[in-house]
Parts: structure tokens; C-alpha cells; sequence
């Protein structure tokens, strides 16, 4: 523990120093001329500097003893395998880099990414950052609605999409809500399609789409057979965009968070390098989907960037059967293990013999990831998983920080419950609406008997405040796509830090993130959960305004208000309370309907558990609907002020 508290203290004290020295661990086309350059409310990192993210993820392992080692390992649900060599990986990427040359793809241009978790789905995303090109994954379980407003947020050129694919039992036929999303399309000009499957297939074409826009439709087979397998990459500037993929925010419309080239890469390369304990055999596996940032950093990016393998299945975690998961670990000899408590809270279900079959010996790690996870969950993991011994890493960072914020490291000491404490170069606290720390300020970390207290939810806990980040870290979101306003108002706007007699060039920094948390005496963070209305179900972020929106859609509904109420295994579900309009009464067949309604809207992962009708909604005087009332009375909770209340 003094080592990482020494160090930590080091990076945060001289923090271009630090994060300069983790950069140089990868390539630059050209080095920077400066490491930081902070200007409220933008942080810009590796100023001058040139590079990308392709050069280190790929390029760069074709010149060391890493060409011919495995980079990417995918398994069907349907006991298919892929295997690609780093090599290989980069023939691949590069055809189809030059396929999307071929079509008039530039550098600049946008690209909607809209696939399952399949090969194709990466190499997509790497192919567009391979030639300067800004990807906008969009999670393949979105409805048409949410996936058409995306695209014309984004102004996507293309888009690459699936005829229909696979999931569980059933197939989805996505290229129905691509169909759907294009009908008034202005900006899209070609459609990349993968053959996931031999159905499906009859109208896959651009006649099917719009008859008179036009499109212009390539198979992804056809479109790459034709292309050769070198294509140079890109040569960006370090805060060049990379991607931008889109947040639920409390105010309905989803944000475009945008990444860079340079900071987001070394952000990532090295958390999970240390966190994880990273060695040059690894095969790391995350359960994560691409169309989260847990698919584009930990997933993709980062194990690429740290040359090892990555390991992707298709499926989901109880399909063909509740033992797939750890068939795929014994096989594939996983090392490094990365979920979401959600999953493991399904999993615990179903007991432990399903899991005593199977060797997991080849587990080194654990990881957490999505929401905070509780200790009864924490305890299971690490028993049945983690044959008793094994570290969990639960990390706690967002689609905006890019990369691991709070998590313990494999050699410092968790309670099971806690993301420990801030990660090297993130300097973290817990504060009161003025800025005020909460943190306790004696520290029992040294006291008689505190390292048997570790493994233990701490008692002695400082007051529940607005979790909020004091400097500058590399992967930070670089802006909101096309509001700056929005970006600076969400994330420096919310919380101003309180001045203190030392003050330093960050003194005016203060990232927002919109958590609650507290500290406890020996310093480690405890998160409680959102502090806007942003629901978490399953680890995916849904707004709340998203939600009610779909439910006013339909012509029966007057009002609409949803929160999120605490689930043991999908950490918060959806209950909607709903105001129906005059002459319509409330019954099964109509809560059936508008479950479909937000189903349609907005996609599966949003479907409500509960819908309840209700004459009244406690609103302010300005109209704004109060979901944290609601959300009180619903768990028999202090109301707290109402003195803005309307009735």
C-alpha cells in the first residue's frame, strides 16, 4: 500500500511527467510538443504530437516478434472459431480500409457502424481509424428509432450493417430496422452489408431500402475480395477524432462523446497494462458488446495496444446452455477475465455445480465492470470463479473518461463492494454541492489492526456526496459532438471546487460525473450510483427522458415519468408511471402495448418491468417533472425538500 500510495501522489503532483513517460511507450509518427494544455473548459493532451491508434494496435506488432502471434480469437454461438494472427488481423483491416477508400471514403468522414458482436464488427472499426475515418459504433440491440436518430446526429457517410444475425433462439432481423432508419436519410450514401446468416437475404438490397434514394449497396465479401492487403495508416494528429459514440444523458437526447487518437490510446494502454498485470500471453477476455466503451477500450483497443490476445463469443452468457461461459474459459485456457455484475448476479442463480465441471485453473484475474457490484456478488465471484484467492479488479469509469478511473490494483487489498482508490493520474473526490471535500480527514489506514479490516465494509464512512475528478487525464472526452454547450454546462458547470489557500493550474478543473459516492477512512471510494436520471439496466445507460419520450408517443399517453429501482440481478429495472389521456382506461392489454411501443422505439434492454397508471406526477412549478419523489416513495425513502414542489 505505501507503494501505491507513493506513486499516486507522484503522478497526480507532476502529471505531464508521468503520462509523458507511459506515451512513450508507444509510436509516434512525431512527438509532441507539449504533453498538456488545459484552457477551461478543454483539456488537450500530446500537443504537436502524431500518431494512431491503428499504428500501435497493428502496425507496430508487425515489426516486433508479434506478427505471427494470435490477436483475435472469436467464437459463434454456433460453434464457429475465427482465429487471426496479428498479421492477418492487419490484411484484413487494410482490405478493408481500402474498401471503404474505394467508395469514396476520406478522412474526416463519418461511419455508423451498426453490427453484432462478429469479427467484421472490428475490423470495421479498425479499418475506418486505419484510414483517418470517425466510427460511430451503434449497439446492434437498438430499435430503428434510436438507431436512425444516431445516424443523423452523426451525419454518417455509411454505414455497415448485418443482413440478420443470430441471438440465443431467436434471429434478429436487423436489416428491417436499417430499412426503416434510412427512409429519410440525408446523409447516407452507402450500405456495407455482412452475411451473418443464409437467411434473410431475399431483399437485402439498395431497391429495398429506398427505391429512390439510391443507395448505393455493397455485400462486405464482395466489397473486400477486390482489395489488396497493404494500405498505409493514417497519419492524425493527436487530438484528431477517432470516434464518437453516443450516452444516454438525463436530458433525453443521447450524447456524442467524442475520443482522440492520442490520449485516448495511452489512457487505455496503460490502465489496463497495470491493472490487469498484463504479460505477454495473456488472452483476455471482456463479455462487453462494441457498442459500449467497454467494447471499444477493454474489448478492442486496449489488448491490441498491449499486444496480446483478445477473446470475443458471440453469445450471450446463458446460451446453448447456463455452462457456456466456463466451457469457453477451460478451452480457450482465458487468463484474464472481464464482466458485469449484472451477468454474475444471473449466473449466481443457478448455484455452483454448473461451474464445478470445468477447469478454470488458467484464471489469473477478475474484472468488474458496468455498475457497482455488491459484496454478496463480489464474494461469489471470487469463490466459485476465482478458485478463492484471485483479484477482482472492479473498475469504475464511463463512456466520457475513456478509461479505468477508480479500480484496486492485483497486489493492493479490496473490500468486496468498493472500487478501492483512484487510479495513477486521476485525481478523485467526493464533495458537497460547493465544492466542499466529504472525504474523512483522519486516516485509519495505518492504525493497529486496519489491514484486517480490508477484506471488510468499512463502518466509518464520510458523508454521500457528487463524485468529481480534480485534474486532467489523457482519455478524457475530448467535446460533445456538435454542442459544446451541452459538454460544458454537463461536465464543468455542475459542481465548482472550493478554493483553497494552495492552488495550482488546475484550480478551475473539475469534471462532473454525475455519481454519487462517499470515502471511507482508509480512503477508498464507495459508489452509490447516478445522481441525474440515468437508469442502468443490465450496464447499459438509458435515460429517463429517452424512455418517457417513447411512451408519449403513443396517442393515448398525456404524461409519463420512469425511474429505475434496485434489481439483484439487472442492477436497476424500469418502472414507469403513466398519466393516460381523458376517455382512456387503464388496462393489461394497453401496459402490453405501450411495452412494445418502448420496445420498438428504443430496443429490448429497455423494456419496462413495471407500468403503473397514475392521475398525478409531482412536478415543480416550472413544469420539471420530480423522478427522484417517485423514486422515494416507490422504496419507502425520505422525500426530502419539496419546497419547489407544486402540489
Amino acid at each position: 500500500m505505501p507503494d501505491y500510495d507513493s506513486l499516486h501522489k507522484q503522478s497526480i503532483d507532476y502529471p505531464e511527467s508521468f503520462w509523458g513517460n507511459v506515451a512513450e511507450e508507444l509510436l509516434w509518427f512525431r512527438p509532441w510538443d507539449r504533453v498538456l494544455e488545459w484552457k477551461y473548459p478543454y483539456a488537450r493532451w500530446f500537443i504537436g504530437g502524431q500518431t494512431n491508434i491503428v499504428y500501435n494496435a497493428l502496425d507496430r506488432h508487425l515489426k516486433n516478434n508479434n506478427a505471427d502471434k494470435l490477436a483475435l480469437i472469436w467464437a459463434s454461438q454456433d460453434n464457429q472459431e475465427k482465429k487471426y494472427t496479428y498479421r492477418q488481423l492487419n490484411e484484413e483491416v487494410s482490405k478493408f480500409a481500402n474498401g471503404l477508400k474505394s467508395i469514396g471514403i476520406r478522412k474526416g468522414d463519418k461511419v455508423a457502424i451498426y453490427l453484432p458482436r462478429i469479427p467484421e464488427q472490428f475490423i470495421a472499426m479498425l479499418g475506418c481509424l486505419k484510414i483517418g475515418a470517425v466510427h460511430s459504433v451503434i449497439y446492434s440491440g437498438f430499435s430503428a428509432e434510436a438507431l436512425k436518430s444516431r445516424i443523423e446526429d452523426v451525419q454518417a457517410k455509411a454505414l455497415i450493417c448485418s443482413n440478420a444475425y443470430p441471438y440465443g433462439k431467436k434471429t434478429v432481423e436487423s436489416f428491417k430496422n436499417v430499412k426503416e432508419a434510412l427512409k429519410d436519410s440525408k446523409t447516407v450514401k452507402d450500405i456495407i452489408v455482412v452475411k451473418r446468416t443464409e437467411t434473410n437475404i431475399e431483399d437485402v438490397d439498395e431497391a429495398s431500402v429506398d427505391p429512390k434514394k439510391n443507395y448505393r449497396f455493397h455485400w462486405w465479401s464482395d466489397l473486400v475480395s477486390k482489395q489488396d492487403t497493404v494500405c498505409s495508416t493514417a497519419i492524425m494528429d493527436a487530438n484528431d477524432i477517432a470516434f464518437i459514440l453516443y450516452t444516454s444523458g438525463s436530458t433525453g437526447k443521447p450524447k456524442g462523446v467524442i475520443h482522440s487518437h492520442g490520449g485516448y490510446q495511452v489512457g487505455i494502454y496503460y490502465t489496463l497494462k497495470v491493472s490487469f498485470d498484463i504479460g505477454s500471453e495473456d488472452i483476455f477476455w471482456s463479455t462487453a458488446d462494441a457498442g459500449w466503451i467497454t467494447g471499444h477500450s477493454y474489448m478492442l483497443y486496449s489488448p491490441l495496444l498491449n499486444g496480446i490476445t483478445t477473446f470475443i463469443y458471440e453469445g450471450t452468457p446463458t446460451y446453448p446452455d447456463i455452462e457456456i461461459w466456463w466451457k469457453l474459459i477451460e478451452k480457450y485456457k482465458i487468463t484474464k477475465f472481464y464482466t458485469a455484475p449484472t451477468a454474475i448476479r444471473s449466473l449466481m442463480k443457478f448455484g455452483e455445480e454448473p461451474i464445478k465441471k470445468y477447469d478454470l485453473s488458467s484464471l489469473k484475474i477478475l474484472g468488474s465492470v458496468g455498475e457497482p457490484i455488491n459484496p454478496e456478488a463480489w464474494l461469489w465471484y471470487q469463490k466459485n470463479i476465482g478458485h478463492s484467492e484471485l483479484p477482482i479488479i472492479d473498475t469504475w469509469w464511463q463512456t466520457e473518461t475513456g478509461m479505468f478511473m477508480i479500480n484496486p490494483l492485483p497486489y493492493t487489498k479490496s473490500k468486496p463492494g468498493s472500487a478501492f482508490k483512484p487510479f495513477f493520474g486521476v485525481d478523485a473526490d467526493v464533495v458537497d454541492e460547493k465544492g466542499v471535500s466529504l472525504a474523512p480527514t483522519k486516516s485509519m489506514s495505518s492504525a493497529p489492526g486496519a489491514s484486517q479490516r480490508l477484506l471488510e465494509s468499512s463502518k466509518n464512512m464520510g458523508k454521500q456526496g457528487f463524485l468529481v475528478i480534480k485534474k486532467p487525464w489523457p482519455a478524457m472526452l475530448l467535446d460533445v459532438f456538435n454542442n459544446p454547450q451541452r459538454y460544458k454546462e454537463t461536465y464543468f458547470e455542475k459542481i465548482k471546487i472550493a478554493k483553497t489557500k494552495k492552488q495550482d493550474s488546475f484550480s478551475d478543473f473539475c469534471y462532473f460525473t454525475g455519481d454519487s459516492a462517499k470515502i471511507d477512512e482508509d480512503g477508498y471510494f464507495w459508489i452509490v450510483g447516478r445522481n441525474d436520471d440515468v437508469i442502468k439496466v443490465s450496464g447499459h445507460r438509458l435515460g429517463s427522458a429517452e424512455l418517457e419520450s417513447a411512451f408519449v408517443a403513443n396517442p393515448k399517453v398525456a404524461e409519463a415519468a420512469v425511474i429505475g429501482k434496485p434489481d439483484e440481478v439487472k442492477g436497476e429495472s424500469i418502472k414507469a408511471f403513466i398519466i393516460l389521456k381523458q376517455g382512456v382506461e387503464p388496462s393489461d392489454e394497453l401496459k402490453k402495448e405501450l411495452t412494445l411501443q418502448v420496445r420498438m422505439q428504443i430496443g429490448p434492454i429497455a423494456t419496462p418491468d413495471e407500468i403503473e397508471f397514475v392521475e398525478k406526477l409531482p412536478k415543480t412549478r416550472s413544469g420539471k417533472i420530480m423522478r427522484r419523489i417517485l423514486k422515494a416513495q416507490e422504496l419507502g425513502q425520505p422525500i426530502g425538500d419539496v419546497s419547489t414542489l407544486d402540489d
